[in-house]
């Protein structure tokens, strides 16, 4: 009597939901589509091959990896299938993508029907096969606030990456909302936890897939958000009542059907409040699948099963009998069919029984061939295997992948607003990656950005590595922890194994930890005392994208954007997220993302690099480019010498040579002119007393900047300093370091005489000046402005620019004598100076002048990586803002940059280097009036071009072996670099 009354009660309450108004949903594209087609197909087949169309099976194209079921890697095993039962499709698993190309289309060419090719690709075909884009998580995507359009572009570029391999179907989108943190299966695959906006995502992804001619497959109907059962290995229980199912779980599947949805997924549960069957899986149930979601929700579209194959069917149904009770319930598709022989056998007991109709079978068939010709299988065509991975992995699908990435992630905590990180030159900064045991991608972009230390602490690191690294941090008063998740499961604890725990609660004590979670939010539940984290940037996963842009977001570079899509606990609820601004730092992206095609710009710089290699112009070189303060080409070439071996590396220090002059002197003076410490038309007398006697009292500074003063070019100190024989006068030379000559010109083996720069000084002060007034390059007031810079502050002129702008910029390899902090081995060399020092000059100043001043002079002397000279030429396209801190003044740059003189013909701005009115090759063909620069004797060049936001540095030692070499001028290689930027934004 008990059970007859739960019976009842059940049945009128299915009645009452499913007997209210049936809802009308938009009817897929594919549907009574190509009919000729169709019906001509269909007339061919037998009633069991008609069965067979409904039938998907599984299929690996790589035998090594055939994880799921042994048969589905002997290809004979597949074939006997398409010759024999005639099925309708394959689903590929594990593989690659020209073994699985080859597999299709042999597998095409044998079957009667063309088959429907699928695969599970929630996150792109990297889901399932190698070699392919690996698009983010749909948790990740849920974290993005708005931006819709991109996961439509996503959607878009799956569909053309799974059409050009061949395929036909995406299970995908998930549309389950989790709502369940325990939830083994779902989890990181949902868009989050609020209905609204997993509809809104999902429909996004769809739409992009389905515009583009795809098929998809929404999942998990009616639900599988909420459960703590994995339905791979067991039949997980929804207790939910109609209602919270009618308003919650269902609702993103009906925003989906209601937009055209072409297929929908059922999953393997038991849900007592839609069908109270004993341990009947809704992939089996009636109720579930015909009287829900095709009568009373009005669903037009392919429906498809769940793995046939898992246990959450398996465990209760035996082989074959589930499929037809599949069949009964209303599916179109069966997908990973283990037994299709019995399959087909018992599907047709079904229709002898009566529990199915031969007309449903044929109905069903008749849709699989729709949507088969939808799909372009009225016109087979094979998978042309010419440039497939290069058509797999296209540029702009690195692109969507970035932008995706870069707004999701979410601040969770900063206290202080500690991020992004600003006045860097007041850290001292450590990077801690827990999960790793070498330099990670996070590491290596924190590097771009200032003078980071890296410390690891492996998965499994003994006591005696944390020990190790605990006495290093002491130091540090700013620790970047990133914590490398190497699982996204909760039953493994989200991969943050004890040792890991116990490292992070430690470095979250002291209070100075920024940390980085590459990997399921989830973990955060079981980080005790997370609150000690000094910032907290949520990544959601582990890839080079998350640890590359997480990186950047924490200098600034650019802004945190994203929100929670779930809750994980009270501390961090739903919609959690901190929104922070960048801070004008260089952003590092591809080509791409400024509308530039990376191969192409790739290959015409390649060309004009390696053509400077090759003609002997210089052994190697570095190329930077960005735009709009994104570096979207970074590229080093050769070697430091044609006959050694050390390749040219990005992070290689390279004398600058009269660069200098621009990047160190000027830099100086615009600041010392903010401070109204430095009156452009004050004369030299007004700035150097001992000058007031001499010829040069009067000019204007003005002037002498603008190389307009009649001062010589140079003067040959070095010359002076020789004996009539070419022997250095010992008076002013020792090949002994002494406190008589402290100062090395080179290396350990010549020093100079102790304050011979006053020597120095008093020849540039008596020489004569030129004759006839205009232009002529002079390197001599540029030797004065060291004792310039420290008559007006106080400060050393090397300690001036590091403490005021190298250190501010983070840019730490801008250094004089650069021995002092690095090894050889990461300095380019110059020359083999054969007439002077008589060695090869490697890790001091090239220019003889600066080497007699002890390395330190304002014309030439100092190193640097192109990164870092990049960054205070950023600075200067940024008006003086950098880092959140402006560093110089608008009205500056402006007067130092223009052309002063214009009207006496002079190209100059103030120490700074501008285009000829009419071209010379001085600079880049196409650059803007507006644009500025500098070339170094040694083979540099940097240019900035504010009118299109361009940022040029080019880094060689065009010098080695000798400077008698003018190649690279004369090849033009260092201008046509640029115009090759130029020529592409002029054709976008």
């Amino acid at each position: 009597m008990k059970k007859a009354i739960i019976f009842f009660v059940f049945h009128l309450s299915m009645f009452a939901f499913s007997n209210s108004k049936a809802q009308t949903t938009t009817p897929p594209q594919f549907l009574n589509k190509n009919r000729q087609w169709v019906d001509s197909v269909f007339a061919t087949l037998t009633p069991d091959e008609r069965i067979s169309q409904l039938i998907m099976v599984a299929a690996v194209s790589d035998v090594k990896r055939a994880l799921i079921d042994p048969k589905t890697s002997n290809p004979a095993f597949i074939e006997k299938l398409i010759r024999e039962n005639k099925i309708g499709g394959i689903v590929f698993f594990q593989g690659g993508p020209v073994p699985q190309a080859k597999l299709t289309n042999y597998y095409q060419s044998i079957s009667k029907v063309p088959l429907l090719v699928a695969m599970d690709a929630e996150f792109g075909l990297a889901m399932r096969i190698d070699s392919t884009v690996r698009y983010p998580y749909q948790m990740t995507l849920g974290a993005i606030q708005g931006n819709d359009d991109l996961i439509y572009l996503m959607g878009k570029q799956v569909a053309q990456q799974a059409k050009r391999l061949g395929m036909h179907i995406n299970f995908a989108p998930v549309a389950d909302i989790n709502n369940n943190p325990n939830n083994p299966v779902i989890s990181f695959r949902s868009f989050g936890e609020n209905k609204y906006k997993v509809a809104e995502k999902a429909l996004a992804y769809m739409k992009g897939m389905q515009d583009n001619g795809l098929l998809t497959s929404a999942k998990h109907f009616p639900g599988h958000g909420d459960t703590g059962t994995d339905s791979h290995f067991d039949l997980p229980v929804i207790p939910h009542n109609l209602t919270r199912l009618d308003t919650l779980e269902l609702y993103p599947f009906k925003v989906l059907m209601n937009n055209g949805l072409s297929g929908m997924m059922i999953a393997h549960l038991s849900i007592p409040a839609l069908d109270n069957t004993p341990n009947l899986p809704s992939t089996l149930s009636k109720p579930i699948v015909t009287d829900l979601l095709r009568l009373k929700l009005g669903y037009q579209g392919l429906i498809f099963s769940d793995a046939m194959n898992m246990k959450g069917v398996t465990k209760y149904f035996a082989d074959g009998k589930a499929d037809a009770m599949g069949i009964e319930a209303g599916m179109d598709i069966l997908e990973f069919t283990e037994d299709v022989s019995k399959a087909v056998a018992e599907i047709k007991k079904s229709i002898a029984e009566g529990k199915i109709t031969q007309a449903e079978i044929d109905f069903r068939c008749k849709k699989v061939l729709e949507a088969k010709a939808w799909v372009g299988l009225n016109h087979y065509k094979p998978v042309d295997l010419a440039n497939l991975y290069e058509d797999l992995n296209p540029k702009s699908a690195e692109l969507t992948n970035r932008l995706l990435t870069e707004k999701a992630l979410t601040i969770l905590k900063n206290d202080a607003s500690i991020l992004p990180l600003q006045e860097i030159d007041t850290m001292k900064i450590a990077s801690v990656s827990l999960g790793a045991d070498t330099l990670t991608v996070f590491q290596k972009t924190l590097d771009l950005y200032t003078k980071v230390d890296h410390f690891f602490i492996p998965a499994k690191a003994t006591p005696a590595q944390m020990e190790l690294v605990r006495a290093q941090l002491k130091n540090y008063n700013v620790l970047l922890v990133g914590v490398h998740l190497g699982s996204i499961s909760p039953k493994v604890n989200y991969g943050l194994t004890d040792q890991m725990s116990s490292m992070l609660q430690e470095l979250m004590a002291t209070k100075k930890a920024v940390v980085s979670i590459f990997g399921n939010p989830y973990v955060l539940n079981k980080i005790p005392n997370a609150e000690n984290a000094k910032a907290l940037v949520m990544a959601y996963q582990l890839t080079p994208y998350t640890q590359d842009l997480s990186a950047q977001l924490i200098f600034g570079a650019i802004p945190a954007k994203g929100k929670l899509p779930v809750t994980v606990n009270t501390q961090f609820p739903y919609l959690a997220g901190i929104e922070t601004k960048a801070l004008g730092r260089l952003k590092y992206t591809i080509p791409e993302e400024l509308g530039l095609d990376s191969k192409l710009i790739t290959f015409k710089i390649d060309s004009i690099a390696n053509l400077a290699i090759t003609e002997k112009a210089t052994p190697g070189c570095v190329v930077q480019l960005a735009k709009d303060g994104k570096v979207f080409f970074r590229k080093a070439y050769g070697k430091h010498t044609y006959e050694g071996t050390a390749n040219v590396k990005l992070t290689d220090l390279y004398d600058l040579a009269s660069v200098t002059k621009i990047t160190a002197s000027t830099l100086a003076l615009m600041s010392l002119y903010d401070q109204k410490k430095f009156d452009l038309d004050a004369t030299m007398k007004d700035y150097l007393p001992e000058f007031k006697k001499s010829n040069k009292a009067d000019l204007t500074w003005r002037r002498v900047l603008t190389h307009s003063a009649r001062l010589k070019s140079y003067i040959m100190f070095w010359k002076e300093a020789e004996n009539p024989d070419g022997t250095l006068k010992k008076k002013f030379f020792s090949t002994k370091q002494s406190g008589k000559y402290p100062t090395s010109v080179v290396g350990d083996s010549l020093f100079i005489r102790k304050n011979y720069i006053k020597k120095l000084y008093k020849g540039i002060k008596d020489s004569p000046l030129n004759k006839d007034e205009g232009y002529v390059y002079s390197d001599l007031s540029f030797l004065l402005y060291p004792k310039i810079v420290k008559s007006l502050t106080g400060v050393d002129f090397e300690d001036y620019l590091k403490n005021n702008f190298y250190s501010k910029l983070g840019a730490t390899t801008l250094t004089f004598n650069p021995k002092r902090f690095y090894k050889l081995e990461d300095i380019v060399p110059s020359e083999r100076d054969t007439f002077f020092r008589q060695t090869l000059i490697h890790g001091q100043v090239h220019d003889e002048a600066a080497a007699m001043m002890g390395g330190l002079s304002g014309h030439a002397g100092l190193f640097g990586d192109a990164n870092d000279v990049m960054k205070v030429w950023q600075m200067y396209l940024q008006n003086g803002y950098y880092g959140g801190q402006q560093l110089l003044s608008k009205d500056a740059l402006f007067e130092f940059t223009r052309y002063q003189y214009p009207e006496m013909g002079s190209r100059r701005g103030l120490g700074f280097d501008k285009p000829t009115f009419k071209y010379s090759g001085n600079a880049p063909k196409y650059a803007h009036p507006m644009s500025f620069g500098h070339t170094g004797f040694t083979g540099i060049m940097v240019w900035a071009d504010p009118s299109n936001n361009l940022n040029y540095v080019f880094l060689s030692n065009r010098v080695y072996p000798t400077r008698e070499n003018p190649k690279i001028s004369q090849l033009n290689i260092r201008t046509a670099i640029m115009d090759v930027v130029y020529e592409a934004l002029k054709n976008k």
